[in-house]
């Protein structure tokens, strides 16, 4: 006898290689539901937007379908049992996120449904592994990638599962409308800026793995780490919402490996340092509020400044530094190299404490991921796993020599000094907040600290770890 189940979505806006969305389609009738609760709420502006289209793009697929998503507003246990009780659904189907507060809102939410005798299943949609599957010889968890890679390289992974049939309900629940929640308003002006560089939904980010295994893959490995190249894939977008899985991505780069593409091995192991960040945030889940490493909760890093926030503004006087800020502000995205540049000046020349840099790529990326943002700042200001040798500093002007040598990167982002500057450096400045008063006119700034008085002050602090 068929069965109505709510599919529960999260971080999961696609119908292929959805497990909870296969399994609920197989009872019979799929209502799927998207609650917003604190947890959405409290996402930093441009996450919130994005996740807004992406929710969009899917409820478009799935009206195509006879289906659409159900909207509301309210805490998670107290809207599923409204939309059971309107719906007569006897169960509920989710796929996993592995956040901390996720989790025990999960364990609350299953808890009480299974006592009220629904249905309940949850699945991994959201990694190749399990966190607490992956364990070391000793039976404890990885605190360094490379271990971690050789035990997971050689594992097993599932095929991903086809798209499924989905059956509408006889009855379907009262919905809110995505558009009256405003999920861009913290955006502003900037949102059609940034939207000029997304690739919103599952569609798009097929067809983006698909471009990147045919045509750049083979050079990954060698051109992947100069940003003006467009060497990289660009899928930490859709991973963050779910609009591809893993899976996908992970047989896509074997079958690469095995055709002989140079650079499938080392993009594979990319995918994987992604698991490792959530193995690690599964394992230590104030990953992003405390020091990983122990003896660090003294290190003399500064709190929020005037200088931070020059940082923020793309206005350090430091031209790679600035050239990776702007970018962020007006893609949302910032190219890995780049990214550890900016970190490193942040929290080693200006001395900054890792939380300020931490949670403003919160607030402005589009691929903000809990656990990759707070692995990486910890990685690159010495505090986290994996960060060895600790007390390394990046010299902006010597990876602009390297990765960036003719300046086109630089010239990319930074329109002062420029007597016919792009159209992505003056797009900067019609994205940021009039109350910041930046024009393309401007000086280009001096130094918030020189490289070499920064790198003399940071390895003096380092040195007394």
């Amino acid at each position: 006898m068929a069965e109505t189940t709510i599919w529960w979505l999260r971080r999961d806006l696609r119908l292929r290689d959805n497990p909870a969305l296969v399994a609920a389609a197989k009872r019979g009738a799929v209502i799927p539901v998207f609650i917003c609760d604190t947890s959405v709420d409290e996402l930093g502006a441009a996450a919130k937007w994005r996740l807004g289209l992406s929710l969009a793009d899917l409820d478009a697929r799935l009206r195509a379908l006879g289906s659409h998503i159900v909207y509301r507003t309210g805490e998670a246990l107290e809207v599923l049992d409204l939309v059971i009780e309107e719906s007569g659904a006897t169960g509920v189907f989710w796929n996993r996120y592995y956040e901390k507060r996720a989790v025990e809102r999960d364990k609350a939410v299953k808890s009480a449904l299974k006592e009220a005798g629904v249905e309940v299943q949850s699945f991994n949609a959201h990694l190749l592994f399990e966190p607490w599957e992956v364990e070391t010889k000793q039976g404890g968890y990885y605190k360094v990638y490379s271990p971690y890679w050789r035990a997971v390289k050689d594992r097993p992974i599932a095929d991903p599962l086809a798209e499924p049939a989905i059956s509408a309900p006889e009855v379907w629940p009262q919905s809110e409308a995505l558009k009256d929640w405003d999920l861009g308003a913290q955006m502003r002006r900037g949102a059609d800026v940034v939207a000029q560089h997304v690739h919103v939904g599952e569609e798009r980010a097929t067809a983006r793995l698909g471009a990147f295994v045919r045509d750049r893959i083979d050079d990954y490995k060698d051109a992947r780490d100069f940003p003006a190249l467009p060497a990289t894939s660009g899928l930490s977008e859709n991973l963050t919402y779910g609009e591809i899985s893993p899976r996908s991505i992970w047989h896509s780069g074997v079958r690469a490996r095995e055709e002989g593409k140079r650079g499938a091995e080392h993009f594979l192991k990319e995918l994987v340092w992604r698991e490792f960040a959530w193995h690690l945030l599964w394992h230590e889940p104030d990953l992003a509020t405390r020091n990983h490493r122990e003896g660090w909760d003294d290190f003399p890093w500064r709190g929020d400044s005037k200088a931070a926030e020059r940082w923020r503004q793309g206005r350090t006087g430091i031209r790679f530094v600035d050239a990776a800020m702007r970018e962020l502000y007006v893609t949302g995205t910032m190219h890995n190299r780049a990214r550890m540049i900016v970190a490193s000046y942040l929290t080693k020349h200006m001395m900054t404490d890792w939380r300020v840099g931490l949670a403003w790529f919160e607030d402005c990326l589009i691929d903000w991921d809990p656990a990759s943002n707070a692995m990486g700042w910890q990685w690159v200001a010495g505090s986290g796993p994996d960060a060895a040798p600790y007390f390394r500093v990046f010299n902006p002007d010597g990876q602009a020599e390297k990765f960036d040598k003719n300046g086109d990167y630089l010239n990319a982002w930074i329109a002062e000094g420029q007597s016919d500057p792009p159209a992505t450096a003056l797009s900067y400045f019609e994205a940021v907040p009039k109350a910041w008063g930046l024009g393309a006119q401007d000086s280009y700034p001096e130094p918030v600290v020189g490289l070499k008085e920064g790198r003399e002050r940071a390895l003096a602090a380092y040195g007394n770890r």
